[in-house]
Order: structure tokens, then sequence, then C-alpha cells
């Protein structure tokens, strides 16, 4: 015997879809109608497309006239002692030291420095000359420099070109030609490296711009939802809107609007860089890290949308809830303030997992199976690392479980709470008049 579905069923399942159609056309046209949305995203576009651009009016700045960089100056100086002792070749060992410094600091223009140790100092002081290098001997010397930069590494560069120099010195005191001794220490090391999982650092960059994206558009939206919810309570429209429509219709609504509002934002900024990157594909060159955010592969990109959908609905159906809450438009920031801080908890974590180069640790493991983590921290494992398909569809699951657990949760609470004003309701009797409900 079939069974079929009854008339009244049929009908109050037609209405309720009918109610989720227009919730979900209103809260669309709000946020096209939003100046503040539609100029943003033209202003990321545009911001987009400057930078990929950049290369090819990079000269229209340059001017007519365009000059060579110059290079810093780094002065060598060579002391008596040194001269006289351990460098006993004379200019020629001085020639050979200038094409050792040459070598090695490339970013630099290089001279023999004329005068006395004050004079050097007066040079630098002046900015004339970037740094300098006063040889006491092969084994000693003295860096001078105006301001030390914390990412100067020229003391450990300069350690080991004297350290060639001596051992060359040695070795041709010991009998070998310049150019054996030069062969010896500068013998080419080849190395071939192949990795049978991901490249991480291939993966970093488009990761961490996924990770990003993520977070802002998440805590962005998640705020409007939470927002619009306030503000609709605090106007006394609620009253009248939750009588004619199910509680379930509009939540789903509103959540489902900011969700497609901000993937269509993403579509938008990513999608015109995308764009633009293929249309100065060449101007780029061989720029590995723009190529490599570009070349995302098609299954990470579907695992990406397949977790920021499923993310974004976890955290929009709590913000609408929360909103529900709230009493005072002013309240919203102090309510959602525990949801907010978990998610950024869950961002930190990822981040100096990322950082660290250790993304497959106990602790991100444990995070891609909970739900509040598991959009950042599952999609980071499966771009930088190799994750059995089976915790993947495990976490997908949960995910999927969990989203649909607190949006039936949001929509009961969203039910009470637009109802109750005055001072912000307690968790406990929140709890039990959704539970009578």
């Amino acid at each position: 015997m079939l069974h079929t579905k009854s008339p009244a069923l049929e009908r109050s399942m037609v209405i309720i879809m009918n109610q989720f159609k227009t919730i979900l056309k209103f809260e669309l046209q709000g946020y096209f109608k939003n100046k503040i949305f539609v100029g943003v995203t033209f202003f990321l576009v545009a911001v987009i497309a400057l930078i990929m651009f950049f290369p090819r009016i990079k000269p229209l700045f340059a001017g007519e006239k365009k000059e060579t960089a110059k290079l810093p100056i780094m002065l060598i100086a060579l002391d008596a002692e040194s001269t006289s002792s351990t460098m006993d070749h004379g200019r020629e060992s001085s020639q050979s030291m200038m094409e050792f410094f040459t070598s090695a600091f490339s970013d630099y223009d290089i001279r023999i420095a004329e005068g006395g140790l004050e004079d050097i100092k007066n040079q630098i002081s002046s900015g004339e000359a970037k740094c300098a290098f006063v040889l006491h001997s092969l084994t000693s010397y003295t860096y001078y420099v105006e301001n030390l930069s914390m990412y100067d590494n020229n003391t450990s560069i300069a350690d080991n070109v004297l350290q060639s120099i001596y051992q060359i010195n040695a070795m041709t005191q010991s009998g070998l030609s310049l150019n054996e001794a030069e062969r010896i220490l500068q013998i080419p090391v080849e190395h071939t490296t192949e990795s049978l999982g991901k490249d991480q650092m291939q993966n970093f960059f488009y990761t961490y711009i996924m990770i990003f994206a993520l977070y802002m558009v998440i805590l962005l939206y998640g705020q409007m939802v939470a927002t619009n919810v306030a503000s609709e309570k605090s106007s006394r429209a609620m009253e009248l809107l939750i009588t004619s429509a199910k509680p379930a219709s509009m939540m789903f609504g509103k959540v489902i609007a900011s969700c497609i509002a901000g993937l269509l934002q993403l579509v938008c900024v990513f999608g015109s860089a995308f764009l633009f990157f293929n249309l100065n594909r060449g101007e780029w060159g061989g720029n590995q890290t723009i190529n490599s955010i570009f070349n995302m592969p098609l299954d990470l990109l579907i695992y990406m949308l397949l977790f920021f959908i499923l993310g974004f609905f976890m955290y929009a159906f709590m913000f609408g809830a929360i909103g529900s809450t709230a009493s005072k438009l002013e309240d919203i920031n102090t309510s959602v303030m525990p949801v907010t801080l978990v998610f950024i908890a869950s961002f930190l974590v990822v981040i100096m997992s990322m950082t660290e180069g250790n993304v497959d640790s106990a602790l991100m493991k444990v995070c891609s199976y909970l739900p509040f983590t598991s959009p950042m921290a599952m999609f980071t494992r499966i771009a930088m690392s190799t994750v059995p398909f089976y915790q993947v569809a495990l976490s997908v699951a949960i995910l999927i479980g969990s989203v649909i657990g607190v949006g039936i949760l949001s929509a009961k609470i969203y039910r009470v709470g637009v109802l109750l004003y005055g001072t912000t309701p307690k968790i406990g009797a929140m709890l039990k008049s959704v539970w009578k409900a």
C-alpha cells in the first residue's frame, strides 16, 4: 500500500518554501542595494586590477628619463696588520679578495676604502657609503654601519667569504695552485627533490589567502546577520514578521542570503584577479609566488568551496541566534564575543601551524573534526599535507550534521528570542523556553 502525503502537509511545505523564497529574495535585494557592499566590492576589484596590471603601468611612473638605480656602496679596508702578516701577497691578494666580496655581495657596489678609519666612518655617517668592512686579518674584522637592521646578514656572508679565502691561501701554501684550490672549495653539488605528497611551500600562499578570506567573510557577514536580526527586533517589526512566516524560513533565508552575497563578492574579487592575471601573465614572468596562487588544483578549489559554505553556515546560524536574543543593537558586540573568540582561536591555531610547517600536529588533527574549527583546519591539512580520504569524509560528515543541528536549534532560539525584550535572557532560561517550544 502506497503512502502519500496528506494535502495539509503538502500545503504546509508549499507555504514554507514560498516564505523562504520571499525572505531570501528580500535579503539578497538588501545586500545588492547596500551602497557599502557594492562600493567595497568595486573597490576590491579596482585594487586587484591595479596590482595585476602593475608590471604594465610601472614604466609610466618612472618617467621618460629612467636612470639605473645605484647600488649602495660597501667599503673594504685592509689595515696595516692584515696586509703585512696574513695577506702577504700584496696587491694580488687585495684584488682576489675584492673578487670574492663582489661575487658574494651582488647587491652592493664594492670599493676599496681610501683614507683612514675616521674617513670611513664619516662616509658612512654622511650616507655616501652604506657600510664598511675593516679587515684586521682573514679571521678578524670590524663591521661598520650607520643603523644596524634586524635583517642585516652581511656579517654572516663575510664570514663565509673570509673562510673560503683562508682555506684557499692554506691550500696554495701547501703546494696547490690557486685554480685547483678554488675548484676544490667550489665544487658544485647537484640534488633532486621528489615529493611523494604535497609541496607545502608551493601551496602555502593560496592556502593562506583562502584561510584569511574565509576568516574575514565569516566575521563580516556573521556580524551582519546578527545586526540585521537585532535591528529588526529593536524596530518591533519582528512581531509582525514572526506571525506571518515560520522561524525556520526566516533564519535559513537570512543565512543563505548572506552566504550567497559573500560568495558572489568573493567570486567577483578572485574571478577578476584570475582574469587580470591571465591578461598580464607574460608581464609577471617567472614570479613563483604569483604563479602558485593562480595555479590552484581543481580538487582543492572544490574542497575550499565546500568547507567555506559549511563553515559559513555554522557560524552564521550561531550569529543569527545570538542576534535574536539581544535586546538592543548596542549589545550585539558583547553577545557575539564568545563565538567570535572561538573562531579567532581556531584561526590562530591554523596560521601558527602553517608558519611552523607542522599542519599534521595532534592539535590540528583534533581541530579537523571539531565543527567549529574543521572548516579551516581540515582545509589547511588537505592543501599542505596528505590526508586519507576517510578522514576528510568523516570531517565533512560531522560538519554537515553539526550545521543541520545548529541550524534547527538556531531557528528555535530565533523563534523565542525575537519576542523577548528587556534584559538579555540567560542561557538556562533560553534553553528551557526552546525545549518547551
